[in-house]
């Protein structure tokens, strides 16, 4: 199971991800959420996910802000967002994806394959180096 958290000021949003995983997305498991840079940084810290669903805009700063703080970032980054124009800035800051809202089924289940594939691969390494 992979841990995540879904971090956006819309609960509605924050309802419809979590939903659209458990539908979509097996071996995904929402371990907090949060609406806002600080209770998204304070959630990160609390269960070190291996996985952050991040919004771009939120009412105390940007996800990139909240990136900014939590430096060095140990977790993947899938952005989903209703702004098209940060993809860019987004995948500078490492991100496996970069969703637009409303969210497509078939393009979260993609982006979860990639995440799973990605850290499946990180866990197995550390594994290895620890034999």
């Amino acid at each position: 199971m992979i841990s995540a958290v879904i971090i956006d000021d819309e609960a509605r949003s924050r309802e419809t991800i979590r939903e659209m995983l458990r539908l979509y997305c097996n071996g995904i498991e929402v371990v907090a959420e949060a609406q806002d840079v600080k209770s998204g940084i304070e959630a990160i810290k609390r269960h070190n996910p291996q996985l952050v669903l991040l919004d771009i805009r939120m009412p105390d700063g940007s996800g990139f802000d909240l990136l900014r703080q939590i430096m060095p970032v140990s977790f993947r980054i899938i952005f989903v967002t209703a702004y098209e124009e940060y993809a860019i800035k987004a995948f500078r800051f490492n991100a496996l994806d970069y969703l637009t809202k409303p969210i497509e089924p078939a393009e979260l289940q993609n982006a979860i394959e990639k995440a799973s594939t990605i850290i499946e691969n990180e866990d197995l390494n550390e594994r290895l180096k620890k034999l």
